[in-house]
């Protein structure tokens, strides 16, 4: 299933707003290159999986690479067909909770151009807009 928290307080959460722009985060800490962000929504658990699964393809064991995010927050879902009411649904999947100016995954030991196409690649496995920075240029 991907990543998932070893255990909860709650099981189920309220959905809550992914709104405003991040203010921890929103550097390349760890890497050289980095994929930030540049809009607010969720990231299911299976699509880290699948950006994970990509990059070990491409690095070939050279390089590193970070996952930033972690799939916290619990998301519910009621069967089709289902009649309104009768309680809130089973838990369905994982998000991480994204926002704008985030960096997402980071990326070093490689050269440049390399480290921008593996991340594009990573970018096409993601539900929202992203941008390719490196530690070199200011994080704009």
């Amino acid at each position: 299933m991907g990543l998932l928290p070893k255990k909860v307080k709650y099981r189920k959460v309220q959905k809550g707003k992914t709104r405003g722009i991040s203010s921890s985060g929103n550097r390349v800490q760890f890497g050289e290159y980095g994929l930030k962000a540049i809009e607010n929504g969720l990231i299911k658990s299976n699509h880290i999986e699948a950006c994970r699964v990509v990059v070990a393809r491409k690095l070939k064991g050279a390089g590193k690479f970070w996952i930033n995010i972690f799939p916290h927050k619990p998301v519910t879902k009621k069967p089709a067909e289902t009649r309104m009411g009768k309680g809130k649904g089973d838990l369905d999947h994982w998000v991480a909770v994204v926002k704008r100016g985030k960096v997402v995954f980071e990326l070093s030991g490689v050269p440049e151009d390399f480290a921008k196409i593996v991340l594009r690649l990573v970018s096409f496995k993601l539900p929202l807009k992203t941008r390719f920075i490196s530690r070199a240029i200011a994080s704009h």
